[in-house]
């Protein structure tokens, strides 16, 4: 037996339990995150690779900078893109776990997010296939290739498995279960 609320305060309505396609939704939207991360963790671990952007971007502005001053500025770029990659993971996982919860609006920020991540993921593979990568003297490791790839199909699934028919009516029942009733003017 429960014991009664004697308060006077209305008890909160129990949450709702995700569908198992939005489950699923939040949970390749995280991998696709963690997976974005270590793309970008590869990419990073290119340490001279970096060095040498750097350095051909300065004698592009006419610049002079000693091989410590670019170890040192790698070093500090390096250091903020983690921090930043792990940010973004968390957030990423902030926006993934609302819209589990039914929240409509994090729902659309991951519909932008991954469709995003699938439009860059088609523009850098047709970069790739037509050579423009090659044109423009950059190189794109196939690790990051198969990573992108993987992390595009996982998005486009996002897409997918959130607007399903069959769990259309989680997000208007949330909605309309955390509301608060309207109040009256006799306060009753």
């Amino acid at each position: 037996m429960t014991t009664p609320n004697t308060s006077g305060k209305r008890a909160k309505p129990p949450k709702p339990t995700p569908p198992k396609l939005i489950d699923l939704a939040r949970w390749l939207f995280i991998l696709s995150a963690v997976i974005g991360m270590g793309r970008f963790l590869y990419q990073l671990s290119d340490r001279e690779m970096l060095i040498r952007m750097l350095r051909d971007d300065l004698v592009k502005r006419g610049m002079k900078a000693g091989q410590d001053e670019l170890d040192a500025a790698v070093t500090g770029a390096i250091g903020f893109g983690v921090l930043l990659a792990i940010a973004f993971v968390l957030v990423y996982a902030l926006f993934a776990n609302k819209m589990a919860a039914g929240r409509n609006w994090a729902r659309i920020v991951l519909t932008v997010l991954s469709g995003i991540g699938v439009a860059f993921g088609l523009l850098q593979l047709l970069a790739v296939a037509s050579g423009g990568m090659a044109l423009a003297e950059f190189t794109v490791s196939p690790i990051v290739l198969v990573l992108s790839g993987i992390t595009m199909v996982i998005d486009a699934a996002v897409i997918v498995l959130m607007y399903r028919p069959s769990v259309a009516g989680y997000f208007r029942s949330v909605h309309s279960v955390s509301v608060k009733p309207p109040q009256v003017a006799n306060g009753l």
